[in-house]
């Protein structure tokens, strides 16, 4: 017995998360082989391909280095939750691992100090920088683990002093020192003073050209000083995932969030309409004329209303789902809420490093190279 066809709009009721007052239902996907009498839901990879799509909102082009806003549909959540989860904590970048401070008189405390550097992120010419190689951590047979070299150490220095500025004395003298800037010279330390120390290959891989070693922001304030205190440091930065530690995840934000819905099942008009817009952030609920079709389409009652304005979803995409029009009684019955469980839409932020753009599609990479490795193991356990 061949499967029966569904109708488009019961395949789009069964994708829907409802969201009521105070409960949530719908929750569990359905379409898995058994679970309708007659139905055939086998995953197939052409339907797949042909159902996948990707929307692209904001990207790196329009907001360089910062947010990428994309949507993912026809993808069940664990797969989208893996992207999540490797934009966080598999993609690696370089981050600042080892500080020798040779002298530190400001106030900072070492150690401090050197959390502080480990979580100023840096770039550079990323081809070189994934060209790296990871350095390998201590064990028994190497105690004081690889030893660094130019292909997995990158060196950075820090050497600053604080003095008085010129004339700065006649300034206090005078009770004129309103501006601290006009009393010393490199009080402020800041991510700027991070200077980069090629070593071998790369005085070509990370030249200036072609992008070199650098802080993001080069106005992360790092330390105050006063005259006379000066910090003399050296500083190894090595290549890492998010896993290991958090300075080295190259996003400062990696979430997803299900397509939200509205759905106005009788009309809503005159001021209701003008409160349920209220109800929503703006630009979600739009105002337009009740016209004499709508009264028609709607049933009995409504003809003495037209030329009223009515509420209109206009952009469900940016609605927050605060469930705030459910609180009223007079919208009961009249809209409902949801999300579409297969539509999720990304928010990916860069922490500098990497293009945000290029971050998923270096997730996608990372994500087949798992499925492969699997795939190799799969067929050493079947010989």
């Amino acid at each position: 017995m061949a499967p029966e066809p569904i109708s488009p709009e019961e395949a789009y009721r069964r994708k829907i998360v409802g969201v009521n007052d105070r409960t949530v239902t719908n929750v569990s996907s359905t379409n898995f082989p058994g679970h309708y009498p007659s139905e055939n839901h086998a995953w197939d990879l052409e339907e797949f391909r042909n159902s996948f799509q990707v929307q692209f909102h904001k990207s790196a082009a329009t907001t360089p280095h910062e947010l990428t806003t994309f949507s993912l549909i026809g993808i069940d959540a664990s797969i989208a939750n893996a992207f999540r989860r490797i934009l966080l904590a598999e993609i690696p970048t370089i981050a600042i691992e080892d500080v020798f401070v040779h002298n530190n008189t400001s106030i900072i405390q070492d150690e401090v100090l050197a959390h502080r550097l480990g979580l100023i992120p840096l770039t550079g010419n990323y081809a070189a920088i994934t060209a790296m190689d990871f350095k390998r951590p201590p064990t028994d047979a190497e105690p004081e683990g690889q030893k660094p070299t130019d292909q997995n150490t990158i060196l950075l220095k820090l050497e600053i002093a604080c003095e008085w500025a010129e004339g700065a004395k006649k300034l206090l003298e005078k009770h004129q020192a309103d501006d601290i800037d006009k009393l010393y010279v490199n009080h402020n330390v800041y991510a700027r003073d991070i200077v980069f120390t090629p070593i071998g290959r790369q005085i070509n891989e990370f030249s200036e050209e072609k992008g070199a070693i650098r802080p993001v922001s080069p106005e992360i304030l790092i330390a105050k000083m006063r005259p006379d205190q000066e910090i003399n440091i050296e500083m190894h930065a090595r290549k890492g995932r998010g896993g290991d530690h958090a300075k080295f995840s190259p996003v400062a934000t990696a979430t997803y969030r299900l397509m939200p819905t509205i759905d106005i099942v009788k009309p809503i008009l005159g001021e209701d309409a003008r409160k349920f817009a209220r109800c929503f952030p703006k630009h979600v609920i739009g105002l337009e004329e009740f016209t004499g079709e709508d009264a028609a389409e709607a049933g009995d009652g409504y003809e003495d209303q037209v030329g009223e304005k009515k509420a209109v979803v206009k952009n469900a995409f940016i609605d927050t789902v605060s469930r705030e029009c459910l609180r009223h009684p007079e919208f009961q019955d009249k809209v409902k809420l949801g999300r579409v469980r297969d539509h999720f839409i990304f928010s990916v932020e860069t922490t500098g490093q990497y293009p945000s753009d290029e971050l998923f599609i270096m997730s996608v990479r990372a994500l087949a190279a798992k499925t492969n490795k699997i795939r190799r193991h799969l067929a050493n356990v079947l010989r």
